[in-house]
C-alpha cells in the first residue's frame, strides 16, 4: 500500500487567495464558495488530510479593527451555532502570528455589505468579522473529525459599505469579472469613491495575506501532523502484514 503524504485543506473564497495559499508546500486549495466547493472538499477528505483551514480576507465586525488586522478564530458562528476551531493549532497560529486578533468569526452565505448590517451581527453574535467560506471548512471538519483552523484578514472595515458594483464582479468560482464591475460603475458613477476606498482595504490586507511559502507552510500545518503521519505508516504495516502485534 503506497501511502499519500499528508495535506491540509485550504478553504479560500477568492483566486487571488488561492494563488497566495498555493504557494505553500502541503496544501491543497479549493477555491469558491457554496455547494460546489463544499462538495469539491468534502470528496477530497480522507485518512491524508491532517486539517481543514479557511484562509483569506474578511468583512469587519468589530470597529477596532482596521485593513489588514489578522485574525485566528476561535469559533466559527452561524445561525446561532457556534463550531469552536483546535485549540492547539489556534495556539500555533498565535504563536506565528503575533498581535493576531483571537475571537470567534462570522461565517455567511450572503455577504454583508453595509455598517448598519455589520453592527447587528457584531451586536448578535459576537464574531469579530465575517466571511463567505468558514462555515463550510466548519461543517465538513465536524462531519469528518478533522481539526479546524481560521486565519483571515480584515479587508473592509465595520463602517465601510461596499458597493454594489464590488459584489457584481464576484464569481462563483471566486474569480473577477473585471467587465460587470465596469459595467456597473457606469450605471452607478457615485459608486466610484467607494469603489477606490475598497479597492485600496483590499490591497492592505492583500498584503497582510502575503507571505513566503515557508510562513505559509508553517501556518498550515496541523501541530500534530508527525503523530499523524506515523498512525498512516502503521495502518498501511497492519494491513500488508495482518499478523503484526498490535
Amino acid at each position: 500500500m503506497k501511502l499519500q503524504p499528508p495535506f491540509v485543506a485550504v478553504l479560500v473564497g477568492l483566486a487571488f487567495e488561492a494563488r497566495i495559499a498555493r504557494s505553500a508546500p502541503s496544501a491543497r486549495v479549493f477555491c469558491g464558495r457554496g455547494p460546489e466547493v463544499a462538495d469539491a472538499l468534502s470528496a477530497a477528505l480522507g485518512h491524508e488530510c491532517s486539517g481543514i483551514i479557511s484562509f483569506g480576507v474578511a468583512g469587519g465586525l468589530d470597529p477596532s479593527l482596521r485593513p489588514g488586522a489578522q485574525l485566528i478564530a476561535s469559533a466559527v458562528v452561524r445561525d446561532g451555532v457556534s463550531i469552536p476551531t483546535d485549540e492547539g493549532w489556534s495556539r500555533s497560529l498565535l504563536r506565528a502570528h503575533p498581535g493576531a486578533t483571537h475571537a470567534p468569526i462570522a461565517s455567511v452565505e450572503q455577504a454583508v455589505t453595509d455598517p448598519a448590517g455589520k453592527s447587528r451581527l457584531f451586536e448578535t453574535t459576537g464574531a469579530v468579522a465575517v466571511d463567505m467560506e468558514s462555515h463550510i471548512a466548519a461543517d465538513l471538519a465536524a462531519k469528518h473529525g478533522l481539526p479546524l483552523a481560521v486565519l483571515r484578514v480584515v479587508a473592509d472595515p465595520a463602517t465601510r459599505h461596499v458597493p454594489r458594483s464590488a459584489m457584481c464582479g464576484m464569481r462563483p468560482d471566486g474569480r473577477t469579472d473585471g467587465m460587470a464591475v465596469l459595467r456597473s460603475l457606469m450605471r452607478r458613477p457615485s459608486e466610484i469613491t467607494d469603489m477606490i476606498r475598497i479597492a485600496r482595504d483590499a490591497w492592505t490586507a492583500r498584503v497582510a495575506l502575503e507571505r513566503s511559502p515557508q510562513y505559509l507552510a508553517r501556518s498550515f500545518a496541523v501541530p500534530d501532523v508527525g503523530t499523524m503521519t506515523e498512525a498512516l505508516a502503521l495502518g498501511a504495516a497492519l494491513t500488508t502484514n495482518p499478523e503484526m502485534p498490535s
